[in-house]
């Protein structure tokens, strides 16, 4: 069997799962199992950091376990993250080990987001719990979904364009000038680089603009204890168990999309499946994140 029907088969399995289980509710019950689990946890870093403040031996690895393990389940419920770096690696030819960075990078900034946030509002605008969760939820959040959407649409015109170039063979300038000696322009190698650096930093913006709840509740609680950096460290945690899942969501879109374009190899039909994949893609994300925005208000 070749590697591209390999590729075709996993992906047309994959792509039928996800339809089972959307359709016999699979992913409302995943979600419902992802929110019980969250719970506990909370309860589990509440109980460690009481611990922690009265010096009960092992009581910081306890958090830190504990915050890992909440960031991981909160991930595996409906977010923002899994939805953008899906489709990104759906949507366009991307390394998995790329998409993986930025997926992590995303993840950690979503800590650097919370602990400006929190300690922005604790020590300079003296603002309280109640504040601080309601900027995140009703300011950060919707400005989330909204720049989500647009990475969204972008991809839906990237592919639109795409779809009209296909086909044609573009000629890229930057050349070295035989005369002087310079380069008049960039080579499509520094475009194709510059565009990516660029993309790289709108998808860790879109999600890292808006921080975990949890990782709002660990800090300001900590911060009450007098044990600050306890929480920072457990937001940090709490940002890597987040990542794993967003990671392992952008390795299962690029084999997807490997694979349903494993099935086009050699035909003539390749050169128009790739931007169509781009647009569904492009229109799936500015769907999910317009509901989100919706629900936000």
């Amino acid at each position: 069997m070749s590697r591209n029907l390999i590729f075709a088969l996993a992906a047309a399995l994959a792509l039928c799962l996800l339809a089972f289980l959307w359709g016999t509710g699979g992913l409302d019950r995943l979600a419902i199992w992802a929110a019980e689990a969250q719970r506990d946890f909370q309860n589990q870093i509440a109980r460690t950091l009481r611990g922690l403040r009265a010096g009960t031996p092992g009581a910081l690895i306890g958090l830190l376990t504990a915050c890992f393990a909440y960031g991981f389940f909160h991930a595996i419920g409906p977010g923002h993250g899994k939805v953008l770096i899906g489709g990104y690696g759906l949507g366009v030819r991307v390394s998995v080990w790329r998409l993986s960075s930025i997926s992590l990078a995303a993840s950690l900034g979503q800590a650097v987001s919370a602990i400006v946030l929190v300690y922005t509002g604790v020590l300079v605008l003296s603002l309280g719990r109640d504040v601080l969760t309601d900027t995140a939820d009703q300011i950060m959040a919707p400005v989330s979904y909204a720049a989500i959407g647009l990475i969204g649409l972008w991809l839906v015109w990237r592919g639109v364009r795409h779809a009209r170039t296909a086909g044609h063979v573009h000629v890229g300038v930057g050349a070295t000038c035989s005369t002087c000696g310079h380069a008049h322009g960039p080579t499509p190698e520094q475009v194709a680089k510059a565009g990516s650096l660029r993309e790289a930093a709108l998808l860790i913006a879109g999600i890292a603009i808006r921080p975990c709840t949890g990782a709002l509740f660990v800090l300001l609680i900590t911060w009450q204890m007098g044990i600050p950096m306890a929480g920072i460290v457990g937001t940090f945690a709490m940002a890597i168990g987040t990542a794993l899942v967003t990671i392992a969501t952008g390795w299962a879109a690029v084999s997807v999309r490997r694979g349903l374009l494993a099935g086009f190899s050699g035909s003539r039909m390749l050169s128009r499946a790739v931007p169509l994949i781009e647009i569904s893609a492009g229109l799936v994300v500015a769907a999910i994140a317009g509901g989100l925005l919706m629900r936000s208000f």
